[in-house]
């Protein structure tokens, strides 16, 4: 099946054809490093992590780039709030954001730009904005004419009439009060740079521009960013690059929904589409709900190194991809537990594949391509199975990399694993050797498909829920031998009272001939 993708510009899935074949940019807007990382920051770094190790898996060389907007309003108010430099509070907010991608299992960002460090990038598209007409100078401020841009407003389809601008003291020196700042003039004892203009700073939207030239060229492959940022962010980084190169930015742009807390009583994670139809098609409305909730993003607001270190990154990034980029995320805490306990299915089969095959899951090889992982069941009715489930989770992540989807193809393979192993007895004394290697296979394409969405690819460290109740794992084990001497003594009453009571808490008990194992439902 051909890789198609949901095109904002077009509103429209199409065909994945990259400007240079067999090569994919992809510039992904990050974040404006005023205050601590919250989980809202990670969604854009997630999705577009297994959309690059999804890209590779397929064979395409692929640079993927996220930008760190390191001066900003935000940042100077953050900076004399708290008596430091700018570049102290960014330094700052930017380690703890690299720290938190690490922590997300988010390692395939090849060049993360910082707007402090292309200034002299910046200056020079503005000064080419302005040669060619697309904007003009005014008392040291510089604007984007969006009179000169016949196409202005075609990614959100709307007209210039219909647009506002910046408000403030610079709304008296605009042409029209859609133009939009590229350069500010600098206040006293604000960050300033020298330019032809005098001393000032770039816009928010030229940032963008001038970064993803630099490191993509003027015409790349995938522009992706959170809904909120389609207008006015991603409309006039179209407007500035295009009217600068004469050619398109972005072929395509890509949109993920944005993240919000849940309703009392509600789970999230696989909720909301993003859109009004079907096929997800973005509308106005969309975007200014998008807006709107913006900041309700922000569940968990400096306190995402704590989260991950309660819940674990593993799990986050699980509950993450388990929706649809497109669709909104309800966050909660009752969600993360819920995605807890839905991975609980695999870290299950993954000790009771070491049991039985006697090495770990974590060891096994894998298939670093989707040509590479290619093999014939031959007539055994399990690898066939084994196989569909592969060509399920491929199909999935063509259909505009849905995840979603793509994560319930795992839970059908490792269903079809674990009842492989009951069928043929493998947790027995003597278990089949041609079995045993049947199971090898399976696991290897479980762990194969997991790790192009960057899941199970290390055993998880101990969550800190799990260290605060590490008193669980001993007195289960007193209660087991208690159901076990009772079970000796022939008293079944009290051994069947025991387990059943147990499951109505939710722990399941597992008898086999190597002795009684836990777990919880």
């Amino acid at each position: 099946m051909t890789l198609r993708v949901y095109n904002t510009l077009t509103r429209s899935k199409e065909n994945f054809e990259p400007v240079q074949p067999g090569k994919v940019g992809i510039y992904l807007c990050g974040p404006t490093v005023y205050d601590r990382a919250h989980i809202g920051h990670m969604v854009g770094p997630v999705i577009f992590d297994a959309v690059k190790r999804y890209l590779v898996y397929s064979g395409y060389d692929v640079t993927l780039v996220v930008n760190i907007t390191d001066v900003d309003d935000k940042l100077i108010k953050k900076s004399q709030e708290r008596g430091i430099s700018m570049a102290e509070v960014a330094r700052e907010n930017t380690d703890d954001y690299l720290r938190n991608l690490a922590g997300l299992g988010v390692d395939q960002i090849d060049h993360m730009p910082k707007a402090t460090e292309s200034m002299d990038a910046i200056i020079g598209f503005v000064s080419a904005l302005v040669e060619r007409g697309y904007a003009y100078e005014v008392d040291g401020d510089v604007f984007f004419d969006v009179a000169h841009d016949a196409e202005y407003g075609k990614l959100t389809n709307r007209s210039v009439e219909s647009l506002q601008g910046e408000g403030g003291e610079a709304a008296e020196k605009k042409r029209s009060p859609a133009d939009f700042a590229l350069w500010k003039s600098a206040r006293p004892g604000e960050p300033s740079w020298e330019s032809p203009w005098g001393r000032g700073r770039p816009g928010w939207h030229i940032e963008c521009s001038a970064m993803s030239r630099s490191l993509l060229g003027e015409t790349f492959d995938i522009h992706g960013g959170g809904l909120d940022l389609i207008f006015p962010h991603h409309e006039n980084e179209i407007a500035q690059s295009e009217c600068c190169h004469g050619r398109p930015m972005a072929k395509y742009w890509l949109h993920n929904g944005l993240l919000k807390r849940a309703a009392a009583g509600m789970v999230g994670g696989r909720s909301e589409r993003a859109a009004g139809s079907a096929e997800g098609q973005v509308t106005l409305e969309d975007i200014r709900q998008a807006t709107a909730e913006k900041e309700s993003r922000s569940a968990g607001a400096g306190g995402l190194a704590a989260m991950i270190e309660k819940y674990g990154g593993e799990r986050i990034r699980f509950f993450l991809l388990r929706t649809h980029y497109r669709s909104t995320v309800l966050y909660s805490d009752e969600a993360l537990r819920e995605a807890g306990a839905a991975m609980e299915t695999f870290y299950r089969f993954f000790e009771r594949f070491e049991r039985v095959a006697g090495s770990s899951y974590y060891d096994l090889p894998v298939a670093k391509t989707r040509e590479a992982g290619e093999w014939e069941a031959g007539d055994d009715a399990t690898l066939k199975d084994v196989r569909q489930c592969r060509a399920a989770f491929l199909k999935n992540m063509d259909d505009d990399f849905n995840t979603g989807a793509a994560i319930s193809d795992l839970f059908d393979l490792v269903r079809l694993l674990n009842k492989f192993v009951d069928q043929h007895e493998l947790e027995g004394e003597k278990p089949d050797p041609k079995a045993l290697a049947v199971l090898q296979r399976g696991a290897c394409m479980l762990r194969e498909l997991a790790g192009v969405l960057g899941l199970f690819l290390r055993p998880a460290a101990p969550q800190e829920d799990e260290r605060e109740s590490g008193f669980v794992a001993p007195l289960m084990n007193l209660i087991i031998e208690l159901r076990a001497a009772a079970r000796k003594n022939k008293d079944f009453a009290t051994a069947d009272h025991i387990r059943d009571s147990l499951n109505e808490i939710g722990i399941v008990l597992e008898d086999r001939k190597a002795g009684t194992t836990w777990r919880a439902e």
